[in-house]
Formats: C-alpha cells, sequence, structure tokens
C-alpha cells in the first residue's frame, strides 16, 4: 500500500499524526504543502471526493484573516483557488492510502485504517 501524509511540518496536528505513523510502523510519504506546494488537480480530487467543506481549513488564522468578501458565497470553485494561493487553508492531514482519502486525524479512526 502507498501512503502520502499531506499538511505542513510544523503543525501540531501533523506532528501527533505523524509520530501515530512511525509509532505503528506505517510506511509513508510526507507532502508538505508549504515546501511543495499542492497542484490543483490533486486539490480538486479531495474537493470531489471529501467535500469543499471538509477540505478546506475555516477555523485556521489563514482563513480568518481573509477579508470578508472572500469568505462569501463559498463554493468548490472559490474554495480551490483560495487553498490554491494559499495551502494553509488547507486541512490537516490529509491522508492517501492508495487513493482511498481521509481529513484530519483522530487515533481511533487511523487505527480501523490500518
Amino acid at each position: 500500500m502507498t501512503v502520502t501524509i499531506y499538511g505542513i511540518k510544523n503543525c501540531d496536528t501533523m506532528k501527533k499524526a505523524r509520530t501515530w505513523l512511525d509509532a505503528k510502523g506505517v510506511a509513508y510519504r510526507f507532502h508538505d504543502y508549504k515546501a511543495e506546494g499542492i497542484d490543483a488537480e490533486s486539490l480538486k480530487r479531495w474537493v470531489e471526493t471529501l467535500g469543499w467543506e471538509t477540505v478546506l481549513n475555516r477555523s485556521g488564522t489563514t482563513f480568518r484573516a481573509l477579508p470578508d468578501a472572500d469568505k462569501q458565497d463559498l463554493d468548490a470553485g472559490k474554495a480551490v483557488a483560495l487553498m490554491l494561493a494559499q495551502p494553509s487553508m488547507i486541512k490537516r492531514p490529509i491522508l492517501d492510502r492508495d487513493g482511498a482519502l481521509t481529513a484530519g486525524f483522530k487515533p481511533e479512526i487511523y487505527e480501523t485504517l490500518f
């Protein structure tokens, strides 16, 4: 199985998820949005699979700092454009297991996946 975890290196939730994977001996590739960016095709697939409401991190400081006009009338297209412009707005982590996607980290959910 190929496992890729997407996120930002210094994010506390990412640290917890990577620590969990390491402790369970799960081999994975880490993709850092800040260092590597994210391509539109992957982001659109995530939004189609998980929904833009799940993929867009509206609780983070990057989203909250946006002008109100950018936060209004959100839809999938506008959400993808915002996340491409500022990958910090993407929910962390996004876990890709051979194309099966999971957003966020909860140990009990990861237990069922591995």
